[in-house]
């Protein structure tokens, strides 16, 4: 049976470009690979075919002569060469994983020691701990490396020997058609080698559990979802491996008082209606204790006034944030005779309030009886 165009092959265009082809063979290699289709011969016949029409269209001088004699002008045996076909590592990368294939797709076998896993610790403080920094102790439970071992996992005397099922490579190789696939071995995972007399405390694994107390610095202005690293405190890895790391997850508290916006700080104040009116010094509570803070004459309920530098100190220790104090008026419930007397006087001395209603857009100069009787007609 005649051969079938390459550029027909891989699906592609006769001005395809490099990239082109390889993606084009990558997702044909991926479809028909025999490990996705075991025992079908047709799909085995259509990977040969894709790595083929790749061979050839990835190599400038093949390709021109193909473009030009079409499959003669490669000559007897110059198509496709199994054994000299170097081009998987370029064309997968580190995507052998997906098949388990390892060396055979040019990745490369893990070998030594692992690193351990990362730890997660939520750790709740208070708002006063958050706004000055603190330290605070902690108890968490990690794989810690067995002193008895050192972390070796063999027994004392003994030493690992090498696995009997993959020659101490960590791998298993086998021919699968033109294509040699590699797998990681069962027995030793991958590790070469195998652990022939465990050791008592840690039955070979290297590693046992403990509850470990450390220490953690809080900086002043850490907000709640920040989260501090303490490197080497995580998980120690298997077969005396570095260890993770351990990420403080922070938690802050509410406070009773103040509410807190990036590095700012929004509290509200009850004053009554005369040191509203006349201004006046008022103790307020900050951070740091209360402060002497001035009104001044005529605020109005509502008004927010500013205490700069007052508010949080940032995480990074870069300034701080300011305190905004949102001013709301105190209306006595209950009145003595002589309170309400002078307030009845101050009352027949301002001017009598009127009712002055908001125009309503597009209603111009209309007054309020003209709006009112085009509402209801």
């Amino acid at each position: 049976m005649s051969k079938r165009d390459y550029y027909e092959v891989l699906a592609i265009s006769r001005t395809a470009t490099d990239q082109e082809i390889k993606s084009s063979y990558r997702k044909l290699a991926l479809q028909y690979h025999p490990d996705r289709n075991p025992g079908s011969k047709d799909a085995e016949d259509k990977f040969k075919e894709a790595a083929e029409a790749y061979s050839v269209l990835a190599d400038q001088d093949k390709r021109r002569m193909y473009d030009r004699f079409g499959h003669a002008g490669l000559g007897n045996g110059a198509g496709f060469d199994p054994s000299a076909f170097t081009g998987f590592e370029d064309i997968f990368g580190g995507l052998g994983d997906i098949f388990g294939l390892g060396d055979a797709l040019g990745g490369r076998r893990r070998s030594g020691p692992q690193r351990g896993a990362d730890l997660r610790y939520d750790l709740e403080i208070s708002f006063e701990e958050s706004a000055n920094g603190a330290e605070t102790a902690i108890q968490i439970p990690r794989q810690e490396p067995c002193e008895t071992c050192k972390g070796s996992g063999s027994a004392a005397g003994s030493k690992p020997s090498a696995c009997p099922q993959c020659q101490g490579r960590g791998q298993l190789r086998y021919q699968q058609g033109f294509f040699t696939v590699a797998r990681t071995c069962g027995q030793c995972r991958g590790a070469g080698s195998v652990i022939t007399k465990p050791c008592a405390t840690c039955r070979g694994m290297g590693r046992v559990q403990k509850e470990r107390k450390l220490t953690v610095r809080i900086p002043a202005g850490i907000a709640t979802g920040q989260r501090l690293r303490l490197t080497n405190e995580g998980e120690a890895g298997p077969s005396g491996g570095p260890s993770g790391d351990l990420y403080v997850v922070i938690h802050v508290q509410d406070h009773t008082f103040f509410r807190r916006e990036g590095n700012d700080l929004y509290c509200e104040i009850s004053l009554n209606y005369p040191t509203l009116a006349l201004g006046g010094e008022i103790r307020i509570p900050t951070l740091e204790g209360e402060e002497t803070f001035t009104v001044p004459e005529g605020t109005q309920s509502g008004t927010t006034l500013s205490l700069r530098g007052r508010g949080m100190p940032d995480v990074t220790g870069r300034g701080r944030g300011d305190l905004l104090l949102t001013v709301k008026v105190t209306t006595p419930k209950k009145l003595t005779r002589e309170q309400k007397k002078l307030l009845e006087q101050l009352a027949a001395s301002l001017p009598r309030e009127t009712f002055e209603p908001t125009p309503v857009e597009g209603e111009g100069d209309k007054g309020l009886f003209d709006r009112v009787k085009d509402i209801f007609g």
